[in-house]
């Protein structure tokens, strides 16, 4: 008979709760009750467990067992309470000391012979369980790198339940997290790769340098994907809280490479267009997983031939675009996932798509049909729209080398840091990320260049929403060109890059 506690995480989307498992040994028929609203995943810990802990060569307590998951009221789910939950029945039963388990967190998925299993989300977990005042944490050897990315924590990895009994019983240690290796950004993709189309790598520059949407229109072979795929080079690295932001969405998502747990560099997610809603913007029951918007939360999503996706999943962007992040309702509760992204969309410009305009054999309402799938509150939400054009040549005319990716980055390194600068008072750090209220309020422009915009609005050619956007790109434009403020020039090239027939 024994009473003895351990502590575990339950997981909300990238937000923990620290849970403590109780486990009692009572009077009664041999059975085991567990409490505290499990999943169907967690109630069949009961057998996992039961067996790992025979297989491990540890006496399992014949009296009836009662399991405790506080708080009682929040939905609890997965495998990765198996570990506490075992450690809290033995140190009831007496097989381990039951004070030890004070300040650990446990988490793993057991085997019925005895294996510790890895689980999604051990970063997250570890993270709020630091919150709560936990200072030490048994997890899977395998999540040793992921696990090792908290600060603050002692981190200990275990291959079988065997050994974090006898790391308990002060018989045994258990592994450590690797040093981590120093970061280093390498790309295999460079800006020098792609001929031509000096307009859309001027446009790919100022999207990288104010964190604007872009849209690519043009015939297939002229560089869209490519230009695309190259963006992530010239963003700037993730902060060390970003990186960690980041690294946790992946986690959840059980998308973490082994070798390098931490993504410190924005992250490239390119869908095919056959994905789902849930792909897109995170599903699933219980509690919803993350979707394609929240991994490439910190970085790019590009939507190759984005008309193919249909308007049902594009329409689902919207509020992620405009908020920063998704919102999901699931049996289970509302979990939250971050999801400020840059988006680069590219299609091409009929469903034919020729090499060339002139060869076009659709009927112009195919044309207007095809190119309706991005609808106007979509494209309203993109601030550059770029027409491409056919390559003539192989060669520049000129004879000059394309800019490599390194000469680009640096200006597009440089404008981030004079807006950084100036928006530091008001938390946000890049041209796209600032309200437009701020920008009409405290940072007024000449009043040739409103007019401009004011035209624009009279005549139709953008709407409120899209005057914002438009003064966000003007000031990225006017940081690229060193310029303290937009002039009449910025504005009208912001304009000219909402052009709706770009689109």
């Amino acid at each position: 008979m024994g009473l003895a506690r351990a502590w575990s995480v339950a997981l909300f989307g990238v937000d923990g709760v620290a849970v403590e498992v109780e486990a009692d040994i009572g009077a009664g028929l041999p059975a085991v009750r567990l409490v505290g609203l499990p999943d169907a995943a967690l109630q069949q810990a009961k057998e996992r467990v039961r067996a790992a802990v025979r297989n491990s060569g540890e006496q399992w307590p014949a009296h009836r067992i009662t399991l405790g998951l506080s708080p009682a009221a929040l939905p609890k789910g997965g495998s990765g309470y198996d570990l506490a939950i075992a450690c809290a029945i033995l140190a009831a039963a007496k097989a381990i000391p039951a004070d030890v388990l004070d300040g650990f967190a446990l988490i793993g998925e057991l085997a019925l012979d005895g294996r510790v299993r890895p689980v999604r989300g051990v970063l997250p977990g570890l993270l709020a369980a630091r919150r709560a005042g936990l200072s030490e944490a048994i997890v899977p050897a395998e999540a040793l790198p992921e696990a090792g990315l908290v600060d603050g924590m002692r981190v200990f990895g275990a291959h079988r339940l065997d050994e974090v009994l006898a790391c308990l019983r002060g018989e045994h240690s258990l592994e450590t997290p690797p040093e981590r290796a120093p970061a280093k950004r390498t790309s295999a993709v460079d800006l020098a790769d792609v001929l031509g189309q000096p307009e859309a790598r001027w446009a790919l520059e100022v999207a990288a340098a104010g964190g604007h949407h872009l849209l690519f229109v043009g015939p297939p072979g002229t560089g869209k994907t490519m230009l695309a795929q190259r963006l992530c080079g010239l963003l700037p690295e993730l902060t060390p809280e970003q990186a960690l932001e980041v690294t946790a969405i992946h986690s959840v998502a059980g998308a973490l490479a082994a070798d390098a747990p931490l993504i410190d560099s924005p992250p490239f997610v390119a869908p095919h267009h056959s994905l789902s809603v849930p792909a897109m913007v995170g599903g699933g029951t219980g509690l919803a997983k993350p979707g394609a918007v929240s991994r490439a939360h910190r970085g790019v999503l590009f939507l190759d031939e984005a008309c193919e996706f249909g308007p049902h999943r594009l329409e689902t962007l919207r509020t992620a675009l405009e908020e920063g992040e998704v919102r999901l309702a699931r049996r289970d509760g509302v979990v939250r996932y971050p999801a400020r992204f840059q988006l680069v969309l590219a299609t091409n410009p009929c469903p034919c798509a020729p090499p060339r305009d002139t060869e076009c054999l659709c009927p112009p309402n195919a044309r207007r049909r095809y190119l309706a799938r991005l609808s106007g509150p979509l494209l309203d939400r993109v601030d550059i729209r770029v027409r491409m054009r056919p390559l003539t040549a192989m060669s520049a005319c000129d004879g000059s080398e394309p800019e490599p990716t390194s000469v680009v980055r640096e200006r597009v390194q440089e404008a981030r840091r004079r807006a950084a600068h100036r928006w530091s008072a008001y938390g946000l750090g890049s041209n796209a990320e600032v309200p437009g209220t701020v920008l009409r309020r405290d940072f007024p422009l000449a009043r040739e260049a409103i007019e401009l915009l004011d035209h624009g609005l009279d005549i139709g050619v953008v709407t409120g929403r899209g005057a914002d956007r438009c003064l966000r790109v003007a000031w990225t434009l006017a940081d690229l060109a060193g310029l303290d403020k937009p002039g009449v020039d910025e504005v009208a090239s912001a304009l000219e890059f909402r052009d709706r027939r770009s689109a």
